[in-house]
């Protein structure tokens, strides 16, 4: 599988916290010390506590509880939540302490907000977390945008599962995805197609099929066509059937012909052509006939000029049996 990201997928997490042998207490660990070695901060250190050390911490919102590592860091227990973090002493002393116990429950429950299981911190930045989606993929991911997602800011996106989106896209259409654009360009990758040739093509013209194979395709006016009949009814009330042609109208429909959402459309007739020729021709032809059987029901432009993306061949709905009875005569000769 070809994965078009930078993101390591499969980082360690690190833990936020160690277990004290004698208590079995969850001891929280400053986020910028977690890859020290879990045993540095299972010693006790011998020196005294100062009666004012006791009265900063409880200033704080903490209890002083020992000494610990070596003569810079302390135990403190949250008045809140109840849980031990190392500190600096100089970090009391200075500052306001983060107990980190608070900090974890708060990411845990974050997570679970917007669907994600927490797996652990990045072993090499501090803001990003390493977490689980349901499709059980693993992502790493900046905090700050986890509480978005869980606000409903944005939604979250596997890499494993786009990166298998776009290759089964890439397959549907004959090619299989290579990787990145080698001109760096984001909305770009390289494809191989099944005669073997390579080529750069925008996901957007892969997903909507309109390009072709630089070895081996053929033009527009060689290859295969289709005539169309499209029904469509807009949010202003009007009701329409577009009449045209195209090498695949199912693509012209959903990536080309609407500008907006809330268009209700339904492809109601696809007639093979030969090429694209001969569906020009034909095409041409039922246009002047309607034009010459029915000139009222031609639809002038500025009734929907904001909501599709032509400017003719545009026909009102009451002529819609007799388009599709013109196009059953075509495809039956």
């Amino acid at each position: 599988m070809v994965h078009l990201t930078h993101t390591l997928l499969k980082p360690t997490p690190v833990c936020s916290h160690i277990y004290i042998a004698s208590s079995r207490s969850k001891l929280y660990l400053p986020r910028g010390s977690r890859n020290h070695a879990p045993k540095s901060w299972t010693r006790d250190y011998p020196g005294p506590i100062k009666a004012e050390w006791n009265t900063i911490a409880r200033a704080k919102g903490f209890d002083l509880i020992r000494r610990i590592k070596d003569k810079s860091h302390v135990v403190l227990r949250c008045h809140t939540c109840g849980d031990l973090t190392a500190q600096k002493l100089y970090t009391l002393r200075t500052a306001q302490p983060a107990c980190a116990g608070c900090r974890h429950r708060n990411i845990v429950a974050t997570a679970h907000k917007a669907g994600l299981e927490f797996q652990g911190y990045d072993p090499d930045l501090h803001k990003l977390g390493i977490y689980h989606p349901p499709c059980g993929h693993t992502v790493r991911r900046q905090f700050g945008q986890i509480e978005r997602i869980a606000n409903g800011g944005c939604k979250l996106r596997c890499e494993t599962c786009h990166s298998r989106r776009e290759a089964a896209e890439a397959a549907d259409r004959g090619w299989r995805l290579m990787g990145r654009d080698p001109e760096g360009k984001t909305n770009y990758r390289m494809y191989q197609h099944g005669c073997g040739h390579r080529q750069r093509v925008a996901r957007a013209n892969m997903q909507s099929g309109r390009f072709q194979c630089t070895a081996c395709g053929e033009g527009w006016s060689t290859a295969p066509s289709n005539l169309y009949a499209i029904r469509l009814e807009l949010p202003t009330g009007l009701k329409v059937v577009k009449l045209g042609f195209s090498r695949d109208p199912e693509s012209r429909l959903r990536h080309q012909l609407l500008l907006q959402p809330g268009i209700q459309a339904e492809l109601l007739r696809i007639v093979p052509q030969p090429n694209g020729h001969a569906a020009l021709c034909q095409e041409k032809n039922l246009h002047r006939a309607l034009k010459k059987s029915h000139p009222d029901a031609i639809i002038p432009h500025d009734h929907f000029q904001n909501w599709l993306s032509v400017k003719t061949e545009v026909y009102g709905i009451e002529i819609e049996a007799f388009i599709l009875k013109r196009l059953d005569e075509i495809r039956e000769k």
